[in-house]
């Protein structure tokens, strides 16, 4: 999470993103850095409403806008996916090697899931909350050019990205059956993606 005070702007982590290399481009300009633990690195809005924003409200009576990215989900899926695919993973009860994507995102679909096929959802982290704090500047992040454009805008800055953290490149098929399933049973999330403006 970075946070952007005169802009009043906090810059959420979804995992599986992108988000770490705007992290590591923008830390040396934003006025808080979380990078650990993961549980605030990746806080949700319900956890930023609870713990980031009183901090803020309260101390300062000042309130942050929210920007995040939104993958594509069945990318973000793969991504998760591939990224469990690493070898010095392999043997570890989140590992995915042995199981195929069809099988990774069958098991994502349960209500009980697995550890290797508990992710979270993009939904749950991007839910406005009863208290009307909710994300502001939402982004695709199939869509660089406009995240990109926003912050360099926003922040007066010229941004230099290297990609971090990147999951293997390998191909995932997805059976015709089980991505109909899928977008049957998380038709929010497609929803809430197709809603994103494109360009800038």
């Amino acid at each position: 999470m970075l946070v952007f005070f005169k802009e009043r702007l906090a810059f959420l982590s979804v995992p599986k993103t992108g988000t770490t290399a705007y992290q590591t481009a923008l830390a040396s300009r934003a006025d808080m850095v979380i990078n650990d633990p993961p549980l605030l690195k990746h806080a949700p809005v319900y956890r930023y409403n609870r713990f980031i924003k009183p901090m803020f409200l309260n101390v300062c009576d000042a309130e942050m806008e929210l920007m995040a990215v939104m993958r594509e989900p069945i990318s973000w899926l793969s991504s998760w996916y591939r990224f469990r695919q690493r070898p010095f993973m392999e043997g570890k009860p989140n590992s995915t090697h042995g199981i195929s994507f069809d099988d990774f995102v069958l098991a994502y679909m349960k209500g009980k899931r697995p550890g290797f096929a508990e992710v979270g959802n993009q939904v749950k982290f991007l839910e406005r909350q009863p208290n009307g704090t909710g994300i502001t500047h939402l982004f695709r992040y199939e869509d660089q050019a406009r995240l990109k454009h926003f912050l360099e805008e926003r922040l007066d800055v010229k941004l230099d990205l290297v990609r971090e953290n990147v999951s293997p490149a390998f191909e995932t098929p997805l059976s015709v059956d089980v991505e109909a399933r899928f977008r049957r049973k998380f038709a929010a999330d497609f929803e809430l993606y197709e809603s994103i403006p494109r360009g800038q």
